[in-house]
């Protein structure tokens, strides 16, 4: 019986969180550092899951949006919106879906006859169901998609693109894509995407009228924040999603740091301390990764455009939900989505990325200073490229800028004889150049990422090359 007793105390001990208060004097040092690292995993873990979180919380808190209603912005995005590298040449939809209490939700998409979209249905995880649109499963002719909250297992009625989901909420990223960069090819896409419904399939038979609700103009904040933040945003989706299997070994981890389904998160003083320096080096580890991985990942041989070859790791992997057994890249996740939002199911199908850190001669991007990028004639794309601007640091749009990029679509863009077109990157606008001009920060440094909308063969078998960025001395 004493054997037991001691048995059974040495498991209630064993599962209860570890406080740094607990055991004064017991290796604190230690404990410390297992804390800590216990962070930083949680941080790069979660990463995605906290990135759609922070966008869902801005828009509870900025447009009083709700789940299962159309969020758009019915004008091109300025600085005020500030998720992590974001498309300024397209107009936004973005529907957050909860399934937990209304079950399977339907999104109505639209047939591409007065105006096309791109875009991706995620989980809360950001792993993409499907994609939609003419890159997508309805192939441009439109389609009803189902969202099926985790385990459902009544029949689905016919007619319905079947999408199961592993969590209970989600997100569309759709993008409304214009004709032309004109006031009246703006308003379309506005309106064709507002052609687009969502409602609870419980509702099919009459379905009540898709609320859209405009983003308006206050500011947008859903950048990461490397603090006690963060892991309040982690400790949301625990208490609210499902474990899933391939996860299940967080449980523990997470535990330790006070996050634990059914309790309340409530870290003392010290233990903020500890998240707190835990999320300024996972920020510091992340960001060096980032520099490293975008700096060896050269899309053509010798070129400073990169896409590197972990962003492809992830993608591949995502667009199987992390079946493969002998492949989890949580680390390379991780990076991926502490700068951008969004994982297409087929990736190179209606868009293509190439980002840029450093010109021509290897020399970070720096505000302060300007930039020439010749775009070839004949770029490979069935419908715009665009180069848009994004702050170093953040990986969000330059604070306080008027604009944020060039596309082919933008009214009053000079094209040289050769069919070529010069950008130019600055703080202060070259003579005569103020159409083909992007303004930069002096004191900050910033980040280019081109863009590839319906890319054609031609970009992915290197016969056309986006050369390099080129400083104008």
């Amino acid at each position: 019986m004493n054997n037991e007793k001691t048995t059974e105390g040495i498991i209630a001990a064993a599962t209860q969180p570890v406080s740094l208060e607990a055991r004064p004097g017991t290796f604190p040092e230690i404990e410390r550092q297992v804390l800590q690292h216990r962070a930083i995993e949680a941080i790069i873990w979660g990463m995605p899951a906290v990135n759609r979180d922070l966008m869902y919380q801005a828009m509870l808190r900025e447009t009083k949006a709700l789940d299962n209603q159309m969020l758009y912005w019915s004008r091109l995005l300025d600085w005020k919106t500030q998720t992590l590298t974001p498309n300024t040449d397209v107009i936004y939809f973005t529907p957050y879906f909860d399934t937990k209490d209304v079950g399977p939700v339907v999104l109505e998409i639209p047939p591409a006859d007065d105006g096309a979209i791109v875009g991706t249905i995620m989980d809360a995880w950001q792993m993409p169901l499907e994609d939609i649109g003419p890159a997508g499963a309805d192939q441009g002719k439109g389609g009803k998609y189902l969202i099926l909250p985790p385990s459902y297992s009544e029949q689905v009625p016919e007619g319905y693109i079947v999408l199961p989901s592993l969590t209970y909420r989600g997100y569309a990223l759709i993008r409304s894509i214009l004709r032309s960069g004109s006031d009246a090819d703006l308003a379309k896409a506005v309106e064709y995407g507002k052609r687009m419904k969502i409602y609870p399939l419980s509702q099919a038979q009459d379905p009540p009228p898709t609320v859209y609700v405009d983003r308006g103009e206050a500011l947008y904040d859903a950048t990461i924040q490397y603090d006690i933040r963060f892991f309040e945003s982690l400790n949301r989706l625990v208490q609210y999603e499902p474990w899933l299997e391939r996860d299940r070994t967080m449980i523990d981890k997470l535990r330790m740091i006070g996050i634990e389904k059914g309790k309340l998160f409530a870290p003392d003083a010290e233990m903020v301390k500890v998240l707190n320096d835990a999320a300024a080096q996972a920020h510091a580890f992340l960001d060096g990764t980032y520099k490293e991985v975008v700096r060896g990942g050269s899309f053509a041989k010798g070129s400073r455009w990169s896409f590197p070859k972990s962003i492809g790791l992830v993608f591949k992997a995502s667009q199987a939900q992390f079946a493969d057994p002998n492949m989890y890249p949580v680390d390379a996740r991780g990076l991926l989505f502490s700068f951008i939002f969004f994982t297409p199911k087929r990736m190179g199908e209606g868009q293509f990325y190439l980002m840029a850190i450093d010109d021509k001669e290897g020399q970070t991007l720096d505000g302060g200073k300007t930039y020439r990028l010749n775009v070839p004639a004949n770029a490979p794309v069935r419908q715009y490229w665009s180069a848009t601007l994004y702050d170093r640091t953040t990986h969000a749009l330059i604070r306080e800028m008027p604009h944020a990029g060039r596309s082919s679509q933008s009214p009053g863009l000079q094209i040289n004889a050769d069919g070529s077109v010069d950008l130019y990157f600055g703080p202060k606008v070259p003579l005569g150049k103020e159409s083909n001009w992007t303004p930069t920060d002096p004191n900050g440094e910033f980040e280019i990422l081109f863009r590839f909308y319906g890319p054609l063969p031609s970009l992915f078998d290197k016969t056309w090359v986006l050369p390099d960025v080129e400083r104008v001395k």
